[in-house]
């Protein structure tokens, strides 16, 4: 009998109402500290660490990584939760609400690099965002792990430089950056086949689409294609955030997360 591979899972606040949290490419359930504190008397935050970040198991590379890390979040919906994702972890949380609604009470996605959703309406800010990312494929292609991880904090970081980071940070942003091309199944490619024809329909829970007023351009593309798709969203914008308003940004988040689980709840 096969044995799940260890998912880490931590806990902030103490609220009613029980919320799964799915963190960003790179990142680990630690970066959901501030916005379980803002929520704590709301909800009780369930942060997984996604498979090959943080304390997890190591991401096996013999098997799609979109499909890992829906895999391991679905082991963590033992009964319906209010859902949470940001960025690649908010693809994740699509997925589950397309393949799983009867699991979700409520859907906040945050800035979910869902491309494929750009590319079927909006190509021309995609192939935009293609050519500024291209410097750290053109990294990662030379081998060089440590440029890559410098030039994609540059962009989708929260504005903290990579030399005022701590070592231990660089490393573990290095270490992982070559999980970045294996999501291109998943958010590229829709492997999951989230785009298909009505598939979007199942996704019939409140749901909130939060993105920076500061962010990419191609992250609006992508809300864009969703707000129209989805049957029950409404989309936020968070002035001054950028990509991490999560954790720039906890209180101002928290107050659309409280408000979507009030009405979730009714």
């Amino acid at each position: 009998m096969s044995v799940a591979p260890h998912t880490h899972v931590r806990r902030f606040g103490a609220g009613p109402q029980d919320a799964l949290a799915l963190h960003c490419t790179l990142a680990h359930s630690g970066a959901w500290r501030g916005l379980g504190a803002a929520l704590s008397d709301c909800l009780t935050l369930h942060a997984m660490d996604l498979p090959g970040h943080g304390q997890s198991a190591d991401f096996d590379p013999a098997h799609d990584l979109h499909d890992q890390c829906t895999a391991a979040a679905l082991r963590q919906l033992d009964a319906p939760m209010h859902v949470i994702g940001h960025s690649f972890g908010a693809t994740v949380a699509l997925r589950l609400a397309v393949e799983r609604p009867d699991l979700l009470r409520s859907l906040t996605l945050i800035e979910p690099v869902f491309f494929a959703a750009a590319l079927a309406d909006a190509p021309d800010r995609m192939a935009a965002h293609e050519r500024e990312a291209q410097p750290y494929f053109d990294a990662l292609a030379a081998g060089d792990h440590r440029l890559a991880a410098r030039l994609f904090n540059r962009f989708w970081g929260d504005g903290t430089r990579w030399d005022d980071m701590p070592a231990s940070t660089q490393d573990y942003l290095a270490k992982r950056v070559h999980l970045v091309p294996a999501q291109a199944s998943g958010i590229i490619k829709d492997h999951p086949g989230l785009m298909a024809p009505g598939a979007l329909d199942r996704v019939a829970m409140p749901t909130l689409l939060i993105e920076g007023d500061q962010t990419a351009d191609v992250i609006d593309a992508v809300h864009t294609s969703l707000a129209r798709r989805l049957p029950d969203a409404r989309r936020v914008r968070i002035p001054g955030a950028g990509h991490m308003a999560p954790l720039t940004h906890p209180g101002q988040v928290a107050r659309e997360i409280r408000s979507l689980v009030e009405m979730a709840e009714e």
